[in-house]
Formats: structure tokens, C-alpha cells, sequence
């Protein structure tokens, strides 16, 4: 397992493992448009020289928002999200982030199992957040 940051070489692979992940997949547009902000960074997981895992974290000030973490189907419960999480993460504290927020469906219970074991909480539901109607836990983890 190799770990990276991004390159706007990665963002085919990525919009790809993005759209094999999700029912509402950020665009190629959306990926390279976040990729180019100065406020977001981005780490990947590569074996066998493809893509497996990948993150991206914006950090202004003292908050970081976990945009996104998506691992492919075959590699999950395999430690991946939590190694990009952790990056993600590592990365918020060097930037100056005193906490760091994210959204997740309310039906992704594993993705909430991942982040309630790595420290993080839940605060509220934002109703109807996601394109679909679906419901969002926004959770939040404070640094040390």
C-alpha cells in the first residue's frame, strides 16, 4: 500500500472510484475544482498502480471540513479509511485546525462506526442535505 497526495494526473481514477462509490458522486469538474483551491489537500492509497482509497480535507483557520473519504468496494474493513482519515486528519493539526466537522448519511452506518472510533461525535441531522432527500449527521472531532 503506497500513500500519496493527489496530482491533477489522479483526478480521471478518482472521479472514477468516486462514481463505483457513491449514488451521488462529486463530477470530475467538482473534484478538479476543489483539487485547485489553495485550502484543500488530498492523499491517496495506490496498490497494484491503481488507485484504492482517497480523501480530501479543506482547512481554513481553525476548522477543517473532511470533504470526502471513499475506499473501493474490495479494500473495505481493510484499515483504508482509517489510513486516509488519519492522513486527512494529520494534515487539519499541521494546517492550525482546532476541530474538524464532516457530513455522512444517516444510512451510512459504517462510515459513522469509522469516525465515532476515531474520536469524532455527533452533533445534529441536516434534513434532506443530500441530492436524494436523505438526512446527514454532521459529526465533529476537536484536537487535542
Amino acid at each position: 500500500m503506497n500513500g500519496r497526495v493527489w496530482t491533477m494526473n489522479d483526478l480521471d481514477a478518482i472521479a472514477a472510484l468516486e462514481k463505483e462509490c457513491f449514488a451521488d458522486p462529486w463530477s470530475r469538474r467538482m473534484l478538479a475544482d476543489s483539487f485547485l483551491s489553495d485550502r484543500f489537500y488530498g492523499v491517496l492509497l495506490e496498490e497494484d498502480g491503481g488507485i484504492v482509497a482517497y480523501g480530501g480535507v479543506s482547512v481554513v483557520f481553525e476548522d477543517a471540513e473532511i470533504q470526502l473519504i471513499a475506499v473501493s468496494e474490495m479494500f473495505r474493513r481493510c484499515g483504508r479509511g482509517t489510513k486516509i482519515l488519519s492522513d486527512l486528519l494529520a494534515i487539519a493539526k499541521a494546517r492550525g485546525a482546532k476541530r474538524a466537522f464532516l457530513e455522512v448519511r444517516v444510512s451510512n452506518a459504517s462510515a459513522q462506526i469509522l469516525y465515532l472510533k476515531n474520536g469524532f461525535r455527533g452533533l445534529y441531522c441536516r434534513t434532506r442535505y443530500y441530492p436524494d432527500g436523505e438526512d446527514a449527521v454532521v459529526m465533529l472531532k476537536e484536537f487535542d
